[in-house]
């Protein structure tokens, strides 16, 4: 198995540049949403300003659950651990392991 401490780092920069997005996202929302004359529910060429703050701390929390199982996944490489199914500790196949570098489950155990 090749070494996966390099996809994952990979990973967990490209969650913090969208974590900065979205966190730059949000304060436009909030400075929009402290307007005002912010026509926030009547607006009928989009989503409403309390829409998008919703939209935006969805994708929020889905990053930073995928930044902890980055960060578990680089822990179970220094325990050893990494690779092996948390279920019924066969080996992750290596395509499951290239498609998610930060897979806990064999497939089988997945499904």
């Amino acid at each position: 198995m090749t070494d996966p401490r390099p996809a994952l780092h990979e990973r967990a920069a490209e969650l913090g540049a969208l974590l900065a997005r979205l966190d730059a996202d949000e304060r436009a929302v909030r400075a929009d949403r402290a307007d005002a004359t912010a026509d926030d529910e009547h607006d009928p060429e989009g989503s409403t300003l309390s829409g998008e703050w919703q939209r935006l701390e969805a994708l929020r929390r889905a990053a930073l659950g995928e930044v902890a199982e980055v960060s578990d996944a680089l822990a179970r490489v220094d325990a050893g651990t990494y690779g092996i199914c948390v279920v019924c500790g066969r080996p992750i196949a290596p395509a499951r392991l290239e498609a998610r570098p930060f897979a806990t489950t064999c497939i089988d155990c997945a499904a």
